[in-house]
């Protein structure tokens, strides 16, 4: 009987440990691993500066915002004179979707296939305050391409949907 005995607080001990390893996990999981599914607030970035630079510096009117509701926000924003005059303004939109204001004096094709990410023309044209935009789709990206720049090319472009992309297009100013 003492050997079964023995058998018995060996399994039951085992248990406990492993009762107690789990315990000691949970623990561990809860609070000190992140657990926030949420995208994670992104920082408004002030494009003045930049912006005033890069009109200055381009060969091209630069484009810019004006008028969007304070819910857009700025993001990311360079110029890189070096680089084909390049300018990138990237905002985040009201519903957490992303669009982009990107111009350059690049070869108009790669320029776009870089900016859509690998979009291609469609045949649906826009007018938006004044100025043609054709459509381009099936990149990464969905785009508005500005017609009629030469020198330069303008694309508006994001995950974001095509109302917000015109959204951007209608209140771009270009100085």
């Amino acid at each position: 009987m003492a050997g079964s005995n023995g058998k018995q607080k060996t399994a039951r001990d085992m248990v406990l440990s492993l009762v107690l390893i789990g315990i000691a996990a949970a623990v561990v999981y809860f609070l000190t691993i992140p657990h926030d599914d949420h995208a994670p607030d992104l920082k408004r970035v002030d494009y003045r500066v930049e912006l005033l630079t890069a009109r200055r510096a381009a060969s091209y009117p630069v484009a810019a915002p004006e008028g969007l509701p304070s819910a857009w926000k700025a993001t990311s924003v360079r110029f890189q004179g070096e680089n084909s005059d390049r300018w990138h303004l990237g905002f985040r939109t009201p519903d957490g979707q992303y669009v982009q204001v990107e111009q350059s004096t690049q070869k108009r094709s790669d320029f776009i296939d870089q900016a859509s990410q690998g979009g291609s023309a469609t045949k649906r044209t826009e007018t938006i305050d004044g100025r043609t935009w054709t459509r381009w789709t099936g990149g990464r990206y969905d785009a508005l391409v500005l017609q009629n720049t030469p020198g330069s090319t303008t694309v508006v472009a994001g995950t974001g949907s095509f109302e917000e992309l015109t959204t951007m297009a209608a209140a771009l100013k270009m100085e």
